[in-house]
């Protein structure tokens, strides 16, 4: 079973720019080299890419309506069936009941003023905020995905704890003879 890492992968800040798919595997920032979506079905989604292969999708930067995997013909990328619930759409529902962090990544080829000019930007964390069943642009039913940017999101082990400083006052002293 792959080990899966939910949140920043280490050496690889938000704004990270990669070449290519190959670049982007071997930083672990998002691994298949060509699914969008990188999960279990059974762990969740650690990360998805926005790549431009789904009519549906919508990037508003902060706020993604993002389209799930599957129904598509491989050879004219055109919907063609429903949209099964399996796989990345349930590893990606998965996330959201558990409260996973999923890494965002925009590739070039994604039609958006938040996609870099060329390559995959590496955009932060984001947290699934709800899902949902409905008709697609081409008539099929598809799975939908609201992620919401994750503010100054770090991951667990990169979270430091900070104690307020506590404000003391020394009592007033006087002297007491008996």
């Amino acid at each position: 079973m792959a080990q899966r890492l939910f949140g920043h992968v280490p050496g690889y800040p938000e704004g990270s720019l990669f070449e290519n798919r190959a670049k982007l595997n071997r930083s672990r920032v998002h691994v298949p080299v060509q699914a969008d979506i990188a999960g279990s079905q059974r762990e969740g989604a650690e990360s998805i890419v926005l790549s431009g292969g789904y009519e549906d999708d919508v990037d508003y930067g902060d706020v993604i309506i993002y389209t799930g995997h599957g129904g598509r013909d491989p050879r004219t990328g055109q919907q063609t069936h429903d949209q099964p619930s399996t796989h990345g759409n349930r590893a990606l529902a998965l996330s959201k009941h558990n409260g996973l962090p999923v890494r965002v990544v925009r590739g070039s080829s994604h039609d958006s003023p938040h996609s870099p000019p060329s390559g995959y930007s590496y955009d932060g964390l984001y947290e699934v905020e709800d899902f949902w069943h409905e008709v697609g642009k081409s008539g099929f039913r598809i799975w939908r995905f609201s992620l919401v940017k994750i503010p100054n999101a770090t991951s667990p082990a990169q979270q430091t704890i900070a104690e307020e400083s506590a404000k003391y006052s020394v009592p007033n002293r006087r002297e007491v003879r008996g």
